[in-house]
């Protein structure tokens, strides 16, 4: 696994187009692989099956998601997870420096930059979702305002609505996300382009849901899988400890907001926040997240 992340790697940090392309699909055979089983497929030994997918998708076409329950005791899902609890072969963090490279690049005619962004933006979500620890990188201020920079108006709306499903995944039970997203102005960017008339409807959809999720009671991980508890927390803590001014703290001084306080920070910017909390509470959308 090690060899194919850091050949994955190698082709992500590149400037050309086609290696980042194909790299990001290297990524998304490897967490395809972990999350499919294969139905009627041929056996093969574990290193052939990850490597053949991560080059050739197409072989997943028989394939069917495995059950959460299933995740634990696979030993491909915990090679993965021990690996990305140090920074070396953490993939999420690669693939935010991926992002950040291809907003640097100059936007092509024929929208392909917009599609690697796009991917990569699956990616991460597929990524934090798999690996919830690695949510913490979003609690640096430079992380959470790319994801911010993604939701600027002038980017297509297929960014802007695969940015709103990253960055959900990445406040998803982790409140010192959510703290840093509102340091950096994120309600702002959010209701700023909910207002805004170019806003097509179904991204303008994606927002409001977004808002009825930032809106719900928050509670930490108590897990052992919870950010708090994880040693790429832990190294991002002690970062954020020897960095003075930088992002307000570590990761150990998570502070919980209660619904009344989001809701007069959210009415700084939005008409009718008592209407989103009372559907809210009336539909349940969310009955067991916490964000």
């Amino acid at each position: 696994m090690e060899a194919l992340l850091s050949l994955a790697f190698d082709n992500i940090a590149s400037k050309d187009a086609s290696k980042i392309r194909k790299g990001l699909r290297q990524i998304e055979g490897l967490l395809a692989q972990i999350c499919l089983s294969n139905g009627k497929s041929k056996p093969s030994t574990p290193a052939h099956r990850r490597n053949a997918s991560a080059i050739n998708l197409g072989e997943q076409k028989q394939s069917t998601p495995k059950k959460l329950s299933q995740l634990g005791e696979d030993p491909a899902f915990r090679e993965f997870f021990r690996l990305q609890e140090g920074f070396e072969w953490n993939v999420a963090t690669r693939v935010v420096d991926c992002l950040e490279r291809l907003l640097g690049m100059t936007a092509s005619k024929d929208g392909s930059n917009d599609l690697l962004i796009i991917s990569s933006l699956s990616n991460l979500q597929g990524l934090l979702l798999l690996h919830p620890p690695s949510r913490v990188i979003f609690g640096r201020r430079t992380n959470m305002d790319l994801l911010l920079d993604l939701l600027d108006p002038y980017n297509c709306p297929a960014i802007q609505s695969a940015s709103l499903l990253v960055l959900v995944t990445a406040l998803l039970a982790t409140p010192q996300n959510t703290r840093m997203f509102e340091r950096r102005d994120g309600l702002l960017t959010v209701t700023s382009l909910f207002k805004d008339e170019g806003t097509v409807q179904h991204v303008r959809v994606k927002l409001l849901e977004f808002l009825y999720f930032y809106l719900m009671p928050e509670a930490p991980v108590q897990s052992a899988s919870a950010p708090s508890t994880s040693k790429l927390a832990g190294a991002f803590e002690r970062r954020s400890s020897t960095i003075s001014g930088d992002d307000g703290g570590g990761v150990a001084k998570t502070n919980i907001l209660t619904q009344e306080q989001k809701q007069e920070m959210l009415a700084q910017f939005l008409n009718n926040v008592e209407g989103l909390v009372q559907d809210l509470q009336e539909s349940a959308p969310f009955t067991s997240v916490a964000c």
